[in-house]
């Protein structure tokens, strides 16, 4: 908030959205939020659906979304969205970093998977522009966003931000990226990433199931490309999975993490639900 005194007041708003945190939180909210804009919500709405709020908060033609665990380093962050702002873009993403050192062990795998996935300069994200949009810190036109939504049909966490982009492309909206990022510092536990990766694979057994969604987000979305080619192995994936989740689960929640590993953690949770009735 310490370079907001550097833009003009009445030119942007900072709105801040509590989605039904616990109240030692929200009397830290209050005070640091007495002067801007500051909802609290009284139920959990969800990933999705608090991001489409924003829209419906601010008059001003631009948005930009930043999640409440990402760290903002750069002094000019702002100032650099706002020379973005003046060649009048409709998407802009920053991108996202982690910390060059290491965390503790019990938070490996968050981290190895952040920067070796995620974390990736603009002149790379550009080349793939759509795949390459992440949530936590980008810049939106209002009229898109109001028009274009977050699927609040996906609980908990993950893939709504790659249902979003692929909503975006069929709409043909550009998406820019530019080396603007901020550092996750949300690094979760690897029992409880484990646990986050297993609502991700249960909503996209529920997107698949809902038949909301037509063949070519197949391809978009490159595990569901890579199931289609090896669906007709799923039992033999099943049995494989089964028998050897215990120890991939005990290796990565330890800390020893192998990537591919957990890409195949990954794909035998999908077929596992995938496979339930």
């Amino acid at each position: 908030m310490a370079q907001m005194n550097e833009v003009k007041k009445d030119s942007c708003d900072i709105i801040v959205i509590d989605d039904h945190s616990e109240e030692e939180f929200r009397k830290v909210n209050r005070e640091i939020c007495k002067d801007n804009v500051y909802v609290e919500l009284e139920k959990n709405k969800g990933r999705s659906g608090i991001r489409n709020m924003f829209s419906g908060l601010s008059s001003k033609k631009y948005l930009l979304f930043i999640d409440c665990d990402s760290i903002v380093e750069n002094p000019l962050f702002l100032k650099k969205y706002l020379g973005c702002i003046e060649q009048a873009p409709q998407v802009v993403c920053g991108g996202s970093i982690y910390t060059k050192d290491p965390p503790e062990r019990e938070r490996m795998l968050r981290w190895k998977y952040g920067t070796s996935r995620e974390s990736k300069p603009a002149d790379i994200r550009i080349k793939d522009p759509y795949r390459s949009f992440m949530a936590n810190n980008f810049l939106i036109e209002r009229d898109i966003s109001g028009k274009i939504r977050f699927d609040e049909r996906l609980k908990g966490y993950g893939y709504e931000d790659t249902l979003f982009s692929y909503s975006l492309r069929k709409a043909g909206v550009r998406i820019e990226h530019i080396d603007n990022p901020v550092v996750n510092g949300g690094l979760e536990t690897n029992a409880d990433y484990l646990a986050r990766t297993d609502e991700a694979m249960s909503n996209l057994v529920e997107m698949m199931r809902s038949g909301n969604y037509n063949d070519e987000i197949t391809e978009y979305i490159s595990l569901l490309a890579f199931y289609k080619k090896v669906k007709k192995y799923e039992k033999s994936i099943s049995f494989a999975f089964s028998l050897f989740r215990p120890a991939i689960v005990n290796m990565l929640s330890r800390g020893y993490v192998n990537l591919r590993l957990y890409d195949f953690y990954k794909l035998g949770t999908f077929n596992h639900l995938l496979l339930i009735p």
